[in-house]
């Protein structure tokens, strides 16, 4: 589970040469769901949604060299994943390649030819799925002299998460990420470049790497010297961090070919949804003002249009069945923070055809600029919590869409379902670009852009 964010951690560190992000959130407070599509890019890095791959122009942003790092930083974390955990082994959950063990109870939820695609796949696998297929990508290079990014394949997240709880001392947590800058910093190639072309994975949320004092959460990875011009691909991003980026976190989905997107993108577009809206969640008795627990009550008060599925505990961790089926049931899905500012359950709906109803901006907008539209409300709809709490009806704000409306932002969300899932091919689909390939281009691209002269600090 991601881990509340500390209120030390609420504050600017590295920011963007560039970024016009902190204008943004700055004047967050009074931005509606009709956001410019300006507002929230990371540095004009431009996307296209699903583009065929050319032939002629495979590379064209440039390659990749994979650092072989020593087995201690990624291989022998997984081959030790009963001791990941203090609670339970991991072996299970990170099996696979990462994608985890094959779903089941979906029959008669999903197509019977996809069931095979999906998986309970945890939702800190990334950085596993990733090493996976830059091994495999089609622009990388063993020549790192032809280089245009350098790829550094630690596991941070399965490192640090061992060392997250009961008596493991800061120490503990930061040791892996001291040995891999010290290794990584006596290469070649960081001396070059002081790391400017350096890229990693990082399968935890950003705040779980900026431990800023003493024995708090978490590890100081990111705040380490030798972080600061490393690009870092997170499921969860600071907003004012230019070097951070959001990914999608991994889904139970994981196409096989473009077929498989083809064919569920047709499912999902034509299912007969019977709910207005629903949430997938839990109350948190401990946290005064529970927004979840107001969520819930506005849930049980809508007279039969709303579904609510109880994720106390771990039910929901990693997905089911009847989250599934309850996402696939209905036009809109409530999408509030989770234990930091994102949750998994954003890219579940999503993936289902439901449209998603946040309540922060930092949820989403803020997070996911690569993978997402660039205007907000063509595909998701913004209630500022305070106005729920000050009474705003949920029901009536959704009830207030057209027929017509909700088509149109569901088929937004529908295109956009490529972009959101991690497609289950050493080598990625055929023609269609998914979350990985999008990621990709976009750290190729941005690393490109850092060479224009005066972008970089010394």
């Amino acid at each position: 589970m991601a881990r509340a964010l500390p209120l030390s951690h609420r504050r600017t560190h590295f920011p963007s040469p560039l970024s016009a992000d902190h204008h943004f959130l700055e004047n967050s407070a009074n931005i509606s769901s009709t956001l410019t599509p300006s507002s929230h890019h990371l540095n004009s890095v431009n996307i296209s949604i699903s583009s065929t791959v050319s032939p002629s122009d495979l590379c064209s942003s440039g390659r990749i060299f994979v650092y072989n790092l020593p087995a201690v930083f990624n291989k022998e974390l997984l081959d030790n994943c009963a001791k990941l955990d203090p609670w339970h082994s991991r072996c299970e959950a990170l099996s696979n390649d990462g994608f985890g063990k094959k779903a089941t109870g979906l029959s008669g939820i999903v197509p019977k030819d996809l069931i095979t695609a999906w998986y309970w796949t945890d939702q800190f696998a990334m950085e596993i799925i990733y090493h996976n297929r830059i091994l495999n990508h089609k622009c990388r290079t063993m020549e790192p002299d032809s280089a245009t990014a350098f790829y550094i394949p630690f596991y941070a997240g399965l490192a640090v998460g061992k060392h997250l709880w009961f008596n493991h001392s800061s120490k503990d947590r930061d040791r892996y990420c001291e040995m891999m800058l010290k290794w990584v910093q006596d290469q070649p190639y960081w001396k070059r470049s002081d790391g400017w072309d350096h890229f990693m994975t990082m399968g935890r949320i950003t705040w779980d790497f900026r431990r800023s004092k003493g024995e708090d959460w978490g590890s100081e990875c990111i705040y380490m010297p030798g972080m600061r011009n490393i690009t870092r691909l997170l499921i969860e991003r600071n907003p004012w961090d230019y070097f951070d980026v959001g990914v999608p976190y991994p889904t139970g989905f994981h196409p096989r070919s473009d077929s498989d997107v083809l064919q569920w993108q047709y499912f999902v577009r034509n299912h007969k949804r019977k709910t207005l809206f629903c949430f997938a969640g839990a109350p948190r008795s401990d946290v005064k003002n529970d927004f979840r627990g107001l969520l819930l009550s506005h849930c049980k008060n809508a007279s039969g249009l709303c579904r609510a599925v109880d994720c106390t505990g771990t039910r929901c961790s990693n997905g089911t069945s009847s989250i599934l089926q309850t996402f696939l049931d209905s036009d809109f899905c409530l999408q509030p923070r989770g234990d930091s500012f994102t949750r998994r359950s954003i890219f579940d709906c999503m993936v289902a055809g439901s449209i998603p109803v946040f309540f922060w901006h930092r949820t989403a907008y803020l997070q996911y600029q690569w993978f997402l539209p660039s205007h907000p409300g063509s595909y998701s709809v913004f209630i500022h919590r305070n106005k729920v709490k000050n009474g705003t009806s949920i029901k009536s704000v959704l009830e207030s869409y057209s027929r017509e409306e909700v088509r149109k932002m569901r088929e937004k969300v529908i295109e956009y379902i490529p972009n959101l899932v991690y497609a289950k091919t050493e080598k990625g689909l055929e023609s269609m670009k998914d979350a990985f390939d999008v990621a990709i281009d976009g750290v190729l691209k941005k690393i490109k852009e850092q060479e224009q002269l005066g972008y970089k600090w010394k």
